[in-house]
Parts: C-alpha cells; structure tokens; sequence
C-alpha cells in the first residue's frame, strides 16, 4: 500500500519542538487560583484528611502560608470558612468578624493590589444543619437565604474582597447581590457565579474539610441534576443577565462538555472547578505509584483549558508553580 505523502499528521507531532510550536492548547498560571480553608482561632495548622497538602488555618497562619505561595507565583486566591459558630440562620456568615471576612481584610491590607481575593458565599460552613440555605418548615427557603446570601457578600465586599462567588444555587442571588453590591458603591467587586454547580460525588474531601456535610437529606433540590445539560445554559443566561462577571462550571473533569457548551455561549469568562475528589484522586495514584503527579495534573488542567475554560480553581496550583510544571 502507498502512503500519500501529503498526508502525514505526524510531521507534527515529530519532536518536542515541533508539538511545542503547533500545540493548540497552552496553560498559563496567570488563569489559575488556589483554595485555602480559613478558620477560627489563632495557630491553627490543620492537615485535612484526604487533601495532602492542604490545610485548615487560622487568619495569623493563613497569611504566612499565602505569602509563602506568592514566591512561587500565586497571586489568586478563594477562601472557604470553617467555623464552629454555627445556627439554623446561618448569622455568622454576615459578620465581619468570621474568618474569611477577617482574612480577607487583612490578605487586602498586607498585599493590597499584589493579590486577588475572592472568597465563596455560600451558608452550608455557617449553617448547624449543613445546608447551602435556610430551611423552614422542612424545606430550604430560597427567597429568605438569598437575603442573607446578599448581606454575606456585601459584609465581604466591605472587608476588601475583590470577588464574592456565590456556590449556593439559590434561584436569583446573582441579581440580588449585583443589587447590592451597586447601591453600596462597590461597583468594582466581582461576581463570580456557580453557574453549573452539579450534585456531585467528587465534592466528599471538601465537605470533610470545610465541616460543612449536610445533618440530613441531600442538595438536589438545588444542584443541578448530573445528567441535565440545557439546564446549565438556562442558568448561565439567567447568571449573565443579572450580573455574573465570571461564569463557573464545577466540577471539571466529569463536565468538559458543558464546559465546551459555556464556550460555545457567551462571551463572559468561564471559570471551572477541579474539585476536591478530582485533586485526591491524582493524589492517590501518585502516592501508590500508578501515576505520575505532574503529568496526570497537567494532563488534566490541560483538558479543562482545552474545553473552553479560562480560569481554573484548583488545589494543584500551589504545587503547579512552585515546582515550576507549566514551564516544561
């Protein structure tokens, strides 16, 4: 059989080189953001269970860790709280005195514009019963939490933080907080909206980390339903006509496609999350030694850019930079 000579994809595919210079795909930390957990006390060092490498910190060690990180080349950031201050109203999550809201004042304060922080509004961290909203008469209220969902991000924005980013679900919260956020001058903070916020599997290390497992019942009555697609484009037609800066599908690896459908959309950033179990996972295999950590970590950031995705959160940042993976 003759091979026609014109048709040889592999040329490019020949050398090193040659699949640098003809690659489709490049990641860049500049679209990368590292999560941290913050927490009540003061020393506080706390490795997480099924998270190497990630720790829940107080604000006075959370600060240190942070400078450490931004050596290496962060320089975006998203806080969760972890607090044991918790009641069915979720009432901590509007003060300026919890954890997140005191770490990002003084993240602000000692870095200023060297740093960008954005930090989760969502009340399942602050809640006794563990869920995004408040319930009453044994269902959750959308209406009622959206209202503290609001004075939440607003208490945030007042603290310095450059971008709230509601994971809640909650119908209409983008609207309300964009509201908000205006009539109080802080027209300049972000919004980055859990647009796609799927019901999920991969999400068990983060609620182990952050306390925040709901006491009973589940969340899909608020996220979204794993086998739906065109719900996730009427939620980011909803989020981009009441204010979404940044639009996010979480989690990643098991939802490119919707991340490819987002791109495909609008115009507006898209934002996705390498979750919890998506990180451990890699972590796992590299630790048993049936994988390699930087490929499998490229491997998948890669993939997520390579959908659609502009921005990443992922708990493979720190790690990424300082060992200086996206450079070779």
């Amino acid at each position: 059989m003759m091979i026609d000579g014109t048709r040889r994809p592999r040329r490019l595919r020949r050398t090193s080189l040659v699949r640098e210079l003809c690659a489709e795909t490049r990641l860049s930390a500049d679209g990368l953001i590292q999560p941290y957990f913050v927490c009540d006390g003061t020393g506080v060092s706390e490795k997480i269970d099924g998270l190497p490498g990630i720790k829940r910190e107080s604000v006075d060690r959370l600060i240190n860790t942070v400078a450490e990180d931004m050596t290496f080349g962060v320089s975006k950031i998203m806080l969760f709280g972890v607090t044991d201050q918790k009641n069915p109203e979720a009432s901590f999550a509007v003060s300026e005195a919890n954890p997140v809201a005191l770490a990002c004042s003084e993240l602000k304060q000692k870095f200023g514009d060297d740093i960008f922080v954005s930090a989760d509004v969502c009340l399942c961290a602050y809640t006794d019963h563990g869920h995004c909203g408040v319930i009453h008469e044994g269902a959750i209220d959308n209406d009622c939490s959206v209202k503290i969902l609001t004075a939440m991000a607003l208490a945030l924005a007042r603290c310095g933080c450059d971008c709230v980013a509601p994971s809640d679900m909650m119908d209409g919260r983008i609207g309300a907080i964009r509201e908000s956020l205006e009539s109080e001058g802080f027209s300049d903070t972000l919004i980055m909206a859990y647009t796609a916020k799927y019901s999920s599997a991969y999400y068990g290390p983060f609620r182990h980390a952050a306390r925040s497992a709901p006491t009973s019942g589940d969340r899909k009555s608020y996220q979204m339903d794993f086998r739906n697609r065109r719900e996730a484009l009427r939620e980011l037609e909803l989020d981009v006509q009441e204010g979404a800066d940044i639009v996010m599908v979480k989690p990643a690896l098991a939802y490119l496609d919707i991340i490819s459908a987002f791109d495909q959309t609008t115009v507006t950033p898209i934002a996705a999350y390498n979750v919890s179990g998506e990180y451990a996972a890699v972590k796992l295999m590299a630790e048993a030694g049936l994988g390699d950590e930087k490929a499998l970590v490229l491997e998948n950031l890669t993939a997520i850019t390579r959908a659609g995705a502009s921005i990443i959160l992922s708990y493979h940042t720190r790690d990424a930079l300082k060992h200086g993976w996206l450079n070779n």
